[in-house]
C-alpha cells in the first residue's frame, strides 16, 4: 500500500496524477473541509493545494502529514511557525508564474495609461458620436520611468519587458541591490522617497510579511506624481486600500492598476469599483492555461522530491526542515 496523499484543487489536472503523483502515492483529490477530507487528514503524508487556512488547528488534524506543497509563490495562508514545530515541510512554486505575472503588470500598466476599459466602456454605451477629444487622452507608456518596490523574479522580469519593449528608465527599491538586474536593464537601486517622487508607474511587488502590511498608504501617494500610475501584483495587504481609493477619488495619483486587494474577492460596497480611473484583475495574474498547469505540475514534483527525497532544498521554504 502507498503513502496518502490528498489534493483540495478539483480541476488538478489527471495527467500530472498519472505521472507525476500516482507512481509514488495513492490520490485522493477532495474538496477541503468536507468530511470526506477530514477523515483522510488522519494518514496523509503529503498535501497539495492552494487558499484556505492551513493553521494549527488543521495541522493537528493530520498527525502523519510530513510535507504541505502549496500551488503558489505566496505561503501566507501557511502557519509557517506551526509548520517548524511539527516538522511539516512547506514548498511553494517561486519559479513557474514569474513570467505570466510580469506580463499581467505590463497589461495593466497599459490599460491604466491609455484608458483602455474606460474607451471601451464609452463605446459600449454610445457615447462616441464624433472624434476623439482630450478628455478622452490617455498618456504615453513609452521612454518614461518606471518605479519598481521589490526587484526578486517577478520584479526582474516587469524591468526587462519595460526596458527592451517600451525604452524605459527603470529605478528600483529592494532591501539589497541586485547587480544582474542594474547590468541588463540599467535599473537605480534608490530609497523609496526618491522612487515615488520620480516614477511615472509605481509597481509594486512585494509578498505580505508583517514588515510589508500597509506598506503603502496615505504619505506615499501623495509623494507621488499627480500624472502617476499605481500597480500592484504583489499583496493587496501591502497597500492601505482606503488611503489608495482616496488617491485616485481626489486625484492626487492619475491611475492604478490592481490585481491583489486587501479582502478578496473584492467587496461590492469597495469605493474602488465605482471609479473610471482604476483597472481592477481578480488575483488571475497567473491564470493562463499553460501557467496553472505548470504550478500544478510544480507542486506535485515538488511534493515527489520532498517525500522521496529529504534532503531536497529547491523551493523549500523552511530549508531547516529539508
Amino acid at each position: 500500500m502507498k503513502p496518502k496523499v490528498l489534493i483540495y484543487k478539483k480541476s488538478f489536472p489527471q495527467e500530472v496524477i498519472d505521472k507525476v503523483l500516482a507512481p509514488h502515492f495513492d490520490v485522493f483529490v477532495l474538496g477541503i473541509g468536507t468530511p470526506e477530507f477530514k477523515e483522510h487528514l488522519k494518514d496523509t503524508v503529503g498535501i497539495i493545494g492552494w487558499g484556505g487556512r492551513i493553521d494549527r488547528q488543521f495541522l493537528e488534524q493530520a498527525p502523519k502529514l510530513k510535507a504541505f506543497s502549496t500551488i503558489s509563490v505566496g505561503y501566507d495562508h501557511c502557519d509557517l511557525a506551526a509548520m517548524n514545530e511539527l516538522g511539516i515541510r512547506l514548498m511553494h512554486t517561486p519559479d513557474v508564474l514569474t513570467e505570466a505575472v510580469a506580463d499581467s503588470a505590463l497589461a495593466l500598466m497599459l490599460a491604466t495609461t491609455r484608458r483602455v476599459v474606460e474607451l471601451d466602456r464609452h463605446i459600449r454605451q454610445g457615447q462616441w458620436v464624433k472624434s476623439v477629444s482630450p478628455e478622452w487622452y490617455g498618456q504615453n507608456m513609452y521612454k518614461k520611468t518606471l518605479g519598481i518596490v521589490g526587484m526578486g523574479r517577478i520584479g526582474k522580469a516587469i524591468a526587462r519587458r519595460a526596458h527592451f519593449g517600451f525604452d524605459m528608465n527603470i529605478l528600483y527599491h529592494s532591501r539589497t541591490a541586485h547587480h544582474d538586474a542594474e547590468q541588463e536593464t540599467h535599473a537605480q537601486f534608490i530609497g523609496l522617497d526618491e522612487l515615488l517622487q520620480s516614477s511615472d508607474f509605481v509597481c509594486c511587488v512585494l509578498p505580505k510579511t508583517p514588515q510589508t502590511l500597509h506598506y503603502f498608504k496615505q504619505e506615499h501617494f501623495e509623494m507621488m506624481k499627480s500624472t502617476a500610475i499605481f500597480i500592484n501584483v504583489g499583496r493587496g495587504q501591502v497597500v492601505k486600500e482606503n488611503d489608495l481609493a482616496h488617491a485616485l477619488v481626489h486625484k492626487t495619483i492619475y491611475a492604478a492598476g490592481l490585481d491583489v486587494f486587501e479582502v478578496e474577492p473584492l467587496p461590492l460596497d469597495s469605493p474602488l469599483l465605482s471609479l473610471d480611473n482604476v483597472v481592477l484583475f481578480p488575483h488571475a495574474s497567473s491564470a493562463t492555461v499553460e501557467t496553472r498547469f505548470a504550478m500544478d505540475e510544480d507542486a506535485a514534483q515538488n511534493l515527489v522530491n520532498i517525500l522521496t527525497k529529504p534532503n531536497t532544498i529547491k523551493n523549500c521554504v523552511n530549508p531547516n526542515l529539508c
